[in-house]
């Protein structure tokens, strides 16, 4: 039988010591730059793949 793996979801405390940055700038980064995330009633949660992706396409524009 195949092996499916899951990759879990993190916090917006997780996600901003990943990317070195605050929770509000996480929040601006949302609002204003769509860092992918899935908000669940009052929480947002975030793939650290997609978010390590993004991140990888914005430096591929700045350049």
């Amino acid at each position: 039988m195949d092996e499916i793996s899951y990759e879990k979801w993190v916090s917006i405390t997780e996600i901003s010591t990943h990317l070195g940055v605050s929770k509000d700038t996480v929040h601006k980064l949302i609002k204003t730059d769509g860092l992918p995330a899935k908000k669940l009633g009052k929480l947002w949660k975030f793939k650290i793949s997609e978010v390590d992706q993004w991140l990888s396409q914005r430096e591929l524009k700045s350049k």
